[in-house]
């Protein structure tokens, strides 16, 4: 049985035997008895296994190493100790698996640096389980409401030949030999030889693609991975990531806003419920006032200012900004720290100077700025950003002049606009930004199972 099951109804198992396989996180023995600190993954708290000298085995089991898989069995009482309700007797151990000695996660505190060098065995520590199971409920939360909402899963292209943003941070990939290139007559690479017969690259985003679907199905929602170039090593960048991307045809500005905010109270509450544990243990560990934080979402109406009013604000605060807030601009962490703490909640920030945001975002009536969303939150800032997209065809064409973009790499693209589109809207929200809110956790490469960034790929 898992020891999920058997903690959800452990008064039904008390005086009976059971048999549990898993793994030992501590082994305290004494002259004449032990306790073995027990968990077998399916759930954050460990189960305490009692054994005395009375069994035959007993200096077998009290040698046991700190991480060996193990098969016990044993009888559930009650326990003495105040700490938990009960434990588990031990009548027999099985060790499955043997762990020698210098096994690197041994009972103590580990800093995150060195669990980082060891990624394959870092989510057996309390803090990494922990965090992983969030990620694992997230991920169901958000198909959950999605599905429920009568959005389609759309599966988007890795491999593509498209640059969303026009901003050229694409990983380029190919067949070709790299230590003797073909070359055309202009001396350049011959893409017409490589697989694709042009480039190609793996894809920054499934915004594009995922617009094509909703002028089909109305609403639908890509979730995958997602690769950048971006030589970054802050505490939220990372070169592979997960974003969630719906597409909503028929819907404005504010109608994506909704979807946003009804998207994030959906999943953090459905986190807070299915993983009260690991949220407890964060908000002890990790960040204080996390739950209070994330009730504050839940019960929250986000507030929504234009980008010319936001700035307005920071300039009439009395604060000494380290970067000054200025029209036309993007503002920094500074702001919107300030901005969320002056609203006390979520904040949609709206109507972004066109110079400074896509192509694909509908330019509004003033001619200078789009109509985009980005949507702040209190200790983390930018956490997701939408717009309506541009469903003007020869807007849409001008933009993409000013961004420098072929009209020919993207006609299937802009051919929406001329077979029967319609105004719509979609957003992105980065995965491991949401876990990273949700768990406390400061550093991107500590919500992701095994990080890609700049100098790192040994996994």
């Amino acid at each position: 049985m898992d020891v999920k099951d058997l903690f959800k109804k452990i008064e039904k198992y008390e005086g009976k035997q059971i048999t549990l396989e898993g793994w030992v996180r501590n082994n305290r023995n004494q002259s004449n008895f032990g306790f073995i600190d027990f968990n077998d993954g399916t759930y954050f708290q460990s189960l305490q296994l009692v054994y005395d000298k009375e069994l035959e085995d007993f200096q077998i089991i009290s040698k046991i190493h700190v991480g060996c898989a193990i098969r016990v069995i044993g009888t559930i009482v009650k326990s003495e100790g105040s700490n938990q309700s009960h434990e588990l007797k031990v009548e027999k151990v099985e060790i499955l698996g043997d762990c020698p000695e210098d096994y690197p996660i041994q009972p103590k505190r580990h800093t995150r640096e060195f669990l980082r060098e060891v990624a394959h065995l870092r989510p057996r520590t309390n803090l990494f389980n922990a965090v992983f199971r969030v990620r694992s409920v997230a991920a169901h939360a958000i198909h959950e409401f999605f599905q429920s909402n009568n959005y389609v899963y759309f599966h988007s292209p890795i491999i593509t030949g498209a640059d969303c943003e026009g901003s050229g941070q694409m990983f380029k990939i190919t067949t070709l030999d790299m230590n003797d290139l073909p070359l055309n007559d202009e001396k350049k690479v011959d893409y017409k030889k490589d697989l694709f017969g042009k480039p190609a690259y793996i894809t920054g985003s499934g915004q594009l693609h995922g617009e094509t679907y909703a002028m089909a199905y109305k609403k639908i929602y890509t979730f995958g991975p997602t690769m950048r170039t971006e030589h970054s090593n802050t505490k939220t960048h990372a070169n592979e990531f997960w974003m969630i991307e719906p597409e909503v045809a028929f819907c404005d500005l504010n109608g994506i806003m909704d979807v946003q905010e009804n998207m994030l109270k959906y999943v953090v509450k459905y986190v807070m419920d299915k993983c009260p544990l690991e949220l407890e243990f964060f908000d002890k560990f990790v960040e204080k006032g996390l739950k209070e934080k994330l009730n504050k979402v839940i019960n929250s109406k986000f507030v929504r200012i234009t980008h010319k009013d936001a700035i307005t604000l920071l300039k009439d605060a009395k604060v000494e900004w380290e970067f000054t807030p200025e029209y036309g601009q993007d503002i920094a962490k500074e702001h919107e720290k300030y901005i969320t703490e002056h609203f006390n909640g979520p904040v949609f920030i709206t109507d972004w100077p066109k110079d400074i945001k896509a192509f694909y975002m509908k330019l509004n009536e003033d001619g200078e700025t789009v109509a985009a969303a980005d949507l702040e939150v209190p200790g983390s800032g930018e956490l997701c950003g939408g717009s309506q997209r541009e469903d003007d065809y020869d807007k849409l064409l001008q933009r993409m002049k000013e961004f420098d973009i072929p009209e020919e790499n993207l006609d299937w693209y802009t051919n929406l606009r001329k077979f029967g589109g319609c105004y719509h809207s979609g957003f992105g929200l980065g995965f491991e930004r949401l876990i990273m809110y949700l768990t406390g956790v400061d550093n991107i490469r500590d919500v992701i199972p095994y990080p890609r960034t700049p100098n790192n790929c040994d996994y």
